[in-house]
């Protein structure tokens, strides 16, 4: 999936399909959601690129999902959130920012002020995540597309191989063990059969799988990607 990936969370179900349908007439895939407890359902089975969540919802409202979502696993915590809300005063907009959203747009809204909003974030968020070529010796991988290379010519992955290598690369340098593939690998995976995955992904990356320069095994903790650049 190239498009960018939207979770729109909000109880107003007008509100909510005309959102959905904007976005998705502009390039986006959109999962939309009424409550919190539905956004957590999505959640559990999607990765997103970003989260747009009304402030004013039942049950819990969009401040405590987005404080949860801040504080919860390393899959979701770094997803860009944009909160609307009614309450546009300047305090409200600082405690949502506060609260860990990386923008606050006031209803009522025009919708292309919220496209450009989103477009900004999503530039600012891949820039930071770093969605370019990942270079390992003469193989390149291309995160946002999940592409990999070598010297211009495509080398096919297994899903599970492709899951895992756009994971690490989204952490790359940093330790991961088997536990934090399993939380953001997008289905089942048993965690017994990760080094089984890991030699596989060697042998196509690596110019020696046996003795690895790129995936590398941390002792006692996991596995961590050190690209060239």
């Amino acid at each position: 999936m190239t498009k960018p990936h939207i979770l729109l969370v909000d109880d107003d179900e007008r509100l909510r399909e005309l959102l959905r349908k904007f976005l998705v007439e502009n390039g986006f895939f959109v999962s939309t959601a009424r409550e919190a407890a539905h956004a957590r359902e999505l959640m559990g089975f999607f990765i997103f690129d970003m989260m747009i969540l009304d402030v004013m919802m039942p049950e819990e409202d969009g401040l405590s999902l987005t404080e949860s979502i801040r504080k919860g696993p390393t899959r979701l915590k770094d997803t860009p959130i944009l909160l609307l809300t009614a309450m546009g005063e300047t305090e409200n907009r600082i405690t949502g920012l506060t609260r860990g959203a990386d923008d606050y747009l006031p209803k009522p809204f025009d919708p292309r002020e919220l496209l450009l909003r989103l477009q900004a974030i999503l530039r600012r968020s891949h820039g930071s995540k770093g969605n370019i070529n990942l270079t390992m010796g003469h193989v390149s991988y291309d995160l946002r597309f999940n592409r990999l290379e070598r010297q211009g010519r495509p080398i096919t992955l297994t899903t599970v191989e492709s899951s895992l290598l756009k994971i690490f690369a989204r952490h790359r340098g940093k330790a991961l063990t088997r536990e934090d593939l399993v939380s953001e690998y997008e289905g089942d995976l048993n965690p017994r059969t990760i080094d089984v995955q890991i030699t596989r992904l060697r042998r196509k990356i690596e110019d020696d799988p046996k003795i690895p320069r790129y995936l590398q095994t941390v002792r006692g903790k996991g596995y961590i990607l050190i690209p060239d650049a």
